[in-house]
């Protein structure tokens, strides 16, 4: 524990003035160098809560609390004596007396007064701004407003600005329910850090998500109703947007007030002007750090990481050792709305006689753009879609790459692509930005420091403890670093096996191990053994044995004796878990097919049980609101109709998407809708590292979107071309083909073989795409073990697959008929007929939505509340 000094006269006083994110990183770093056990430290904080991270903020809407958010340790304010007081910030400043005035009236001396004051959103000077459902986007007090009035009165929303901030509010408002408006008044989203081709494939995406943007138009007046709240926007260009909510985030502004009022110098466009300590240029005893400075380089930074060096560099300062903040890289990585876009270096490529190298997929959302000067020496670059290469590309900034630009930026399995490695940068390549650590500090962490894990290292070095960006790097660098020293790397599944999860199938299916806990004995670490396992492990080893179930003699049903035990929330209830605590129901639909007689079935469950239902991406009927104990009433009345589990809640085949084919299209060369039918029954059921999707395109044209697949099948005048490792999503991928003009027997026998490869060696949680991408020797190792059977394990991998075929059942089938697992499906065990209260519903759009304000107080639904019931 640090020494704390008793506060006399005697004693020198810091008084900062703001506790955000830099605030508390410049009290870090005070601690760091022993002043918090020299100088009595005062914190004047504005905000009802201490420092929180504000770059999170927008995860509150995806079940964060503030209390998650939170970046203050009370025991490291404690054991610092540090005096923090919240919710009274400062409100004058007497440079002469060297005090501080806080709201509550109380008077701080000082020796040093650190104004870390942030900034302050700007709203645009147009009539009506100040209207009942006009908000900001800036702290956690205005995304509880924000949250309150979009439940209560609001059903479109609209934001200014398409910016980071601004599309991270747009998201939170459909989130939130609203249909939603992007306005941005530049031609492009995010202007700032992407250009024109980066703009286009972000608007793709987004718009692919149901937000509608207009760029290029500027809010001209804020439009009301008679009581004052808002009905609409008028544009620029003449045109009106209705909209009950409008949420300003139109950029920021340097909160430099208080420093204008005590006499302070403030540059001509706001922040308050400091040297290369961050030291105030009107006064030696005051220093501004974060959004309200305006650095030496005569630039206000409004990312964390030059903050986060101001901080150091103030401290350093303080403490009487040299230290100057120049400048910082204005690099960043993002993700918004599920969608990764990261700048770096020169990214608009401004630098003189400069080059583009340019990959763009509009269709995929993909574009990649390198900046390269006339020698070959990489200046920056933008990622929108995919930035997996962000670190290493970032590091490699200011050299000449050791492979050509255009193999950096095709995407894995297209051309001569190139994926570097951590390994390849040099020792003085900064791997962590937010705080200025180098590869080869990392390096040193683990030979000097003796540092063997990715946390060790975190702490030695702050190296990933920022952002968050660079922490994939830093485990790579950590294991190669390992690796190189000689030390074996434990590369085992978890705490209780040492063994990959690839060793663990061998081993269950070589041995015909059909429980877990006899695997954990037999095979486990000494020290696990006899032990119950762990979350890592059960889920994983629970789907190994259920894949290989009907050739080692186990039972494939999951919920049958110890298997029960073994499965995560969703299987556990043969269902997908939702965020109010109820679950969705989605019975299988081969193919996307459907006759009307199934189609009313579904509508009257759904209608009966007071289901909200929705067309999944997968040309299936979701149904969601069900509380746990109504799942088997209706899975019974799914099953009487003909229906089955959809194994939408499973690590397993999910669905096999099909066009209409030359059924009835046109341009269609063969039945799509059959083969993928076909292949839907084949498969189901089938466990897996990781959830599997499919799609049968009936023409070249793709309508089914098979090239983003795990297997996707595409017809020929000829046959079947059949593409493996593609993804949507968050980080998407084009599938590779793997062989073409294929009859229809010899795709289903490589598809066979293609998956049962997959489930035998990939990792845990390891989708498709990624095991490609990692396994040694990628596509053309798949397809010499799969076509050529260059393994000679071809014959194994058809009879897996046969086995599995022969032995499916349908999971709700079986739970039905089973009054024993039946038991299980109750909200509280000690009270089976009682509906948990908190899971309540109330009315939109001529469905339900959850109650989100009932489940966050935590009390039982009011009168007027929809509870879901089979009645309604």
């Amino acid at each position: 524990m640090t020494a704390t000094p008793e506060a006399t006269e005697a004693t020198p006083t810091i008084v900062l003035v703001g506790h955000g994110m830099v605030g508390q990183r410049f009290l870090e770093a005070l601690a760091e160098r022993g002043l918090t056990a020299t100088h009595r430290v005062v914190v004047l904080c504005e905000e009802p809560r201490p420092a929180y991270d504000r770059v999170a903020l927008t995860s509150y809407f995806s079940g964060k609390t503030p209390e998650d958010l939170s970046m203050t340790d009370m025991e490291f304010i404690a054991t610092h004596g540090i005096e923090l007081y919240v919710g009274d910030p400062a409100v004058s400043v007497d440079r002469e007396a060297r005090e501080v005035t806080a709201r509550s009236g109380e008077v701080f001396a000082y020796d040093v007064l650190v104004l870390a004051t942030g900034s302050y959103p700007f709203v645009p000077p147009v009539p009506g701004k100040d209207a009942e459902g006009c908000f900001v986007y800036r702290t956690i007090e205005d995304l509880l407003a924000i949250e309150e009035y979009a439940k209560s009165k609001a059903k479109v929303g609209a934001v200014v600005g398409g910016g980071l901030l601004g599309l991270e509010a747009a998201g939170a408002l459909k989130g939130l329910g609203l249909t939603s408006h992007i306005v941005e008044f530049a031609p492009r989203l995010m202007p700032v850090q992407v250009d024109d081709g980066g703009g286009a494939a972000l608007l793709r995406t987004i718009e692919e998500m149901g937000l509608s943007v207009h760029t290029g138009v500027g809010t001209q007046e804020i439009l009301v109703d008679s009581e004052g709240a808002v009905t609409g926007m008028k544009l620029s260009d003449g045109s009106e947007l209705a909209a009950d909510m409008v949420v300003f985030s139109a950029g920021v502004r340097p909160r430099d007030q208080l420093a204008r009022d005590c006499g302070l110098t403030v540059g001509e466009r706001g922040g308050i002007t400091v040297d290369e300590q961050c030291r105030t240029v009107a006064d030696p005893h005051v220093f501004a750090i974060g959004e309200c400075a305006l650095a030496s380089d005569g630039r206000v930074y409004g990312l964390v990481a030059p903050g986060y060096e101001q901080a150091e560099t103030a401290a350093a300062t303080i403490a009487s050792d040299e230290a100057s903040f120049t400048g910082a890289d204005l690099s960043t990585k993002l993700k918004l709305l599920g969608v990764d876009v990261a700048s770096f270096g020169d990214a608009h490529g401004t630098a003189e006689d400069c080059l583009d190298v340019v990959y763009s997929d509009s269709r995929a959302g993909l574009y990649k753009k390198l900046v390269i000067g006339r020698d070959g020496t990489l200046l920056g670059g933008i990622l929108v879609g995919d930035a997996d290469a962000y670190g290493t590309l970032k590091a490699f900034t200011g050299s000449v790459p050791p492979v050509s630009p255009e193999s950096l930026v095709l995407p894995a399995g297209a051309g001569e692509s190139v994926q570097l490695g951590p390994s390849a940068l040099p020792d003085e390549a900064i791997v962590c930005s937010c705080h200025n650590v180098s590869k080869g500090t990392i390096r040193g962490a683990v030979t000097d420091h003796q540092c063997t894990t990715v946390p060790e290292v975190k702490k030695c070095t702050k190296a990933g403890t920022g952002c968050g960006s660079c922490v994939k790097v830093l485990g790579q660098l950590v294991n190669a670093e390992l690796e190189a020293s000689g030390v074996e790397v434990d590369k085992g599944l978890c705490g209780c096996f040492g063994q990959t999860r690839e060793e663990l199938y061998e081993i269950v299916h070589a041995l015909r191990i059909t429980t877990y806990q006899d695997l954990l004995d037999r095979h486990g670490r000494e020290e696990a053994r006899g032990g119950d396992g762990c979350e890592v492990c059960k889920p994983a080893v629970g789907s190994i044995i259920a894949s290989l179930a009907p050739t080692i003699g186990a039972s494939g049903y999951v919920l049958d004796g110890e298997q029960a035990a073994l499965q995560d929330t969703n299987d556990h209830f043969l269902a997908n878990l939702q965020k109010n605590g109820s679950y969705s129901v989605v019975p299988r639909i081969p193919g996307g097919e459907i006759a009307p007689e199934k189609l009313i079935v579904i509508g009257e469950i759904a209608r009966d049980f007071g289901l909200y239902t929705k067309i999944t991406g997968g040309q299936r009927i979701d149904m969601f609101g069900a509380r746990v104990e109504q799942l088997p009433l209706i899975w019974s009345r799914l099953v009487d109709a003909g229906f089955e589990s959809g194994h939408a809640y499973g690590k397993s085949l999910r669905t096999v998407k099909s066009c209409v084919g030359q059924t009835w299209c046109r341009y269609g060369v063969q039945d799509s809708v059959r083969m993928a039918i076909d292949l839907e029954l084949r498969y189901r059921g089938l466990r897996s590292p990781h959830k599997l999707k499919s799609a049968v395109s009936g023409c070249q044209r793709e309508c089914a979107e098979a090239q983003s697949k795990d297997f996707g099948v595409i017809a020929t005048a000829n046959g079947w071309n059949l593409y493996v490792g593609g993804n949507g999503g968050a980080t998407p991928r084009h599938a590779d083909l793997l062989a073409q003009d294929l009859s229809d027997a010899e795709l289903i026998r490589l598809i066979d073989r293609f998956l049962m490869f997959y489930i035998r060696t990939a990792d845990r949680l390891e989708r498709t795409s990624t095991w490609l991408e990692r396994i040694p020797g990628g596509l053309d190792h798949v397809r010499d073990v799969v076509v050529h059977d260059s393994l000679g394990i071809c014959d194994e991998l058809e009879q897996l697959m046969r086995a599995h075929v022969a032995h499916y059942r349908d999971e709700w089938s079986e739970t039905i008929n089973d009054p024993e697992k039946l038991a299980r499906f109750v909200s509280f065990v000690n009270a089976p007929d009682t509906p948990d209260p908190v899971v309540a519903f109330v009315p939109e759009r001529d469905q339900m939505k959850p109650d989100l304000p009932l489940l966050s107080i935590g009390m039982r639904p009011a009168a007027d509340v929809l509870e879901g019931s089979a009645q309604r």
